[in-house]
C-alpha cells in the first residue's frame, strides 16, 4: 500500500516546483509558503489522529480516511491553474496525510510479532523509498514520450511540455488508486487484546498521558538530532557546487531512494537482533560523518559517494526509530506515541532548515554541515543512555 502511495506522490512532488513556477509563475517564497502550510498541518494532524486512534478501537477507519482524501484530491494538481489552487490542493493533500501516519505506524506495530518489529519498520521504510524511485522515474519516462525538455528562454514551459506535465498528474492516480484498494480490501485492523496477551507496559513507569518517561527523554534526543536535521534539498545544492550538473538531480535523488530501499528491510532486521541502540546510535554517526564530508567536500564524485552513504543512514535508522516508539510505551499508547514522535520530527524540521540556511548564508556551506553533524553526534551520545540495549520483550 505505502509502495504505491509513494509511487503516485513521486511522480508528482519533484515536477511541482518547476509547474509552479514555469507554468503557474508563482515565485520562490510561494512555493515555499506552501510546503511550509502544508507540512506544519500535516505534523499537527499526526498527534491528533493517534491520540484518536487509541481511543475509538480502530486504527483503520483514520488510516482509510487519510489515504482516501489523498488519493482523491491529488491528481486534481492536473486541473489547477493558480498557485492558490495548488495551495489549496498540497494542503489537503497533507492534511490526509496527517490523518493517516501516526494510526498507520501503531498498526503495523499492533500487526508485527515483538521480534521482528524492527523488520517490519525497515521493510515498510524499503517499500516507501522504492516508491521513490519507481515515481520519478515514470514521471520522467511520460515526459519524454510527450518530447519534454525544452524551454523558450523565458524559464516558463512551452504549451507542450505543460500539458504533459498535467498528464502526468492526472496519471498520478492509478497507483494511488490501487493503494486504496489494497488498503480497503487486504489491510486489517488488529485487535487491541488477543487471546492471552496482556497489555505490555514499558518499563520506568507512565508518566504525562500514560506515556512513559523513557519514551519522553526519547523524543527530546530526537528532536535535538532532528534540529541539525535539515532538509535534504541542502544536500542536492551542495552537489551542485560540488559539479554535479542540474540534469542529474534527479539521478542522483533516485541512487540515494535506491539505497534506503535496499537497506531498509536489513537495517531493521538489525535490530531485532542486535537491539535498537546499536543501530540509532550508528546510524546518527554515520550521518554526523557524511555531514563533516560533505562540508569539505571538493569533487563531483565525492558527493555521489557521499549520496549512496548516507541513504544507509537511513537504512539503518527510519525503521529502527520507529520500532522503538513501539518497544518503550504500553500498546493501548502506541498510537499517542507516534503522534508526538512524528509532531517532534515534523515541527523540528522547519527550524532545522531555516538555522542551516541561515549558516550557510553568513558563514558557508563547510560551517552549516559542520553545524549539522555536531548535533548528530551528540545526539547520539545522548541515545546512548535513553535507549534501552536490546528490546523489550512483551507479556504473552
Amino acid at each position: 500500500m505505502s509502495f504505491f502511495t509513494d509511487v503516485s506522490t513521486e511522480m508528482i512532488y519533484p515536477l511541482l516546483p518547476v509547474f509552479l513556477a514555469g507554468v503557474l509563475g508563482a515565485n520562490a517564497s510561494f512555493i515555499g509558503a506552501i510546503e511550509g502550510v502544508a507540512e506544519t498541518t500535516a505534523s499537527l494532524l499526526k498527534l491528533v489522529s493517534g491520540w484518536l486512534s487509541d481511543k475509538i478501537g480502530s486504527r483503520k477507519i483514520l488510516v482509510v480516511i487519510g489515504y482516501g482524501i489523498a488519493t482523491i484530491v491529488r491528481p486534481f494538481t492536473a486541473a489547477a491553474h493558480s498557485a492558490r489552487q495548488v495551495l489549496a490542493i498540497r494542503l489537503t493533500d497533507r492534511i490526509g496525510k496527517g490523518i493517516r501516519t501516526s494510526p498507520r505506524d501503531a498498526l503495523l506495530a499492533d500487526s508485527a510479532p515483538v521480534q521482528a518489529r524492527g523488520r517490519a519498520f525497515g521493510f515498510h521504510a524499503a517499500a516507501d523509498n522504492a516508491g521513490a524511485v519507481l515515481g520519478p522515474l515514470l514521471a520522467f519516462m511520460i515526459l519524454k514520450l510527450h518530447g519534454v525538455g525544452s524551454f523558450d528562454g523565458t524559464n516558463r514551459l512551452l504549451p507542450h511540455d505543460e500539458q504533459a506535465l498535467r498528464n502526468v498528474f492526472w496519471l498520478a492516480a492509478v497507483p494511488g488508486l490501487i493503494a486504496l484498494a489494497i488498503l480497503i480490501v487486504v489491510v486489517r485492523d488488529v485487535p487491541r487484546r488477543e487471546a492471552g496477551e496482556k497489555a505490555a507496559e514499558a518499563s520506568g513507569g507512565a508518566v504525562g498521558g500514560g506515556l512513559t518517561r523513557r519514551f519522553w527523554a526519547y523524543l527530546v534526543v530526537v528532536l535535538l538530532f532532528t534540529l541539525g536535521n535539515s532538509t535534504d534539498a541542502f544536500l542536492l545544492l551542495r552537489a551542485n557546487q560540488l559539479g554535479v550538473p542540474v540534469a542529474m538531480a534527479p539521478i542522483l535523488w533516485a541512487l540515494l531512494n535506491l539505497v534506503k530501499s535496499a537497506t531498509g528491510t536489513y537495517g531493521g532486521q538489525l535490530s531485532d537482533t542486535l537491539g535498537r541502540k546499536p543501530l540509532i546510535v550508528g546510524g546518527w554517526l554515520l550521518y554526523a560523518a557524511v555531514y563533516f564530508a560533505f562540508g569539505w567536500a571538493a569533487a563531483a564524485w565525492q558527493a555521489w559517494a557521499l549520496f549512496a552513504v548516507y541513504g544507509i543512514f537511513y537504512g539503518m535508522t527510519e525503521g529502527t526509530e520507529k520500532a522503538l516508539v513501539a518497544d518503550i510505551v504500553p500498546r493501548s499508547r502506541r498510537g499517542s506515541a507516534f503522534g508526538w514522535y512524528n509532531l517532534a520530527i515534523g515541527l523540528g524540521a522547519l527550524p532545522a532548515s531555516l538555522i542551516f540556511g541561515a549558516i550557510w548564508d553568513r558563514a558557508g556551506a563547510p560551517s552549516a554541515f559542520t553545524f549539522g553533524a555536531t548535533l548528530a553526534l551528540i545526539a547520539a551520545l545522548l541515545m546512548a543512555f535513553v535507549a534501552p540495549s536490546r528490546a523489550r520483550s512483551e507479556a504473552k
